[in-house]
């Protein structure tokens, strides 16, 4: 196990699927890509960019989340553990089973929100979505 993706949505719990990841990386040498999956721009999805003041507001949202990436690949290394941090736009499940097989992950690390029937049958669970569609081993961590 050389490369370990972890799938990091900014939810508050990002420290504990981090240490998940120091875990198996230190264990296996690997080193550990944390990829956050922005939504898409507008106008990828059909819709008018709109106003200067909400393309301004969208970068500045973005910077914020690429630099939050960059602290915590630095965290995990100065624990001794390689890492590094990518921000990509577009859809979440296809985006990570994209950039899992592009950086040839050993290894999928993402969290699980365990949510109640109507959640799912409206929104789905990007997990479950993940397993379905990942040729690549799927590690689910509770964060409930």
């Amino acid at each position: 196990m050389k490369n370990i993706l972890v799938s990091i949505d900014f939810n508050e719990q990002e420290a504990f699927l981090m240490d998940k990841a120091y875990e198996f990386a230190k264990a296996f040498d690997a080193k550990i890509w944390l990829v956050h999956i922005a939504a898409p721009d507008p106008d990828f999805v059909g819709y008018d960019v709109g106003p200067q003041y909400i393309r301004d507001t969208r970068a500045d949202d973005l910077r914020a989340e690429h630099k939050l990436l960059q602290d915590y690949a630095q965290q995990l290394e100065a624990k001794g553990v390689r890492a590094e941090g990518l921000l990509v736009q577009g859809a979440t499940v296809e985006m990570i089973i994209k950039e899992a097989e592009k950086l040839n992950s050993d290894l999928i690390i993402t969290g699980h929100h365990d949510h109640n029937f109507l959640y799912k049958a409206f929104m789905g669970s990007t997990s479950e979505e993940i397993i379905k569609e990942s040729k690549i081993p799927v590690l689910l961590v509770p964060l409930d």
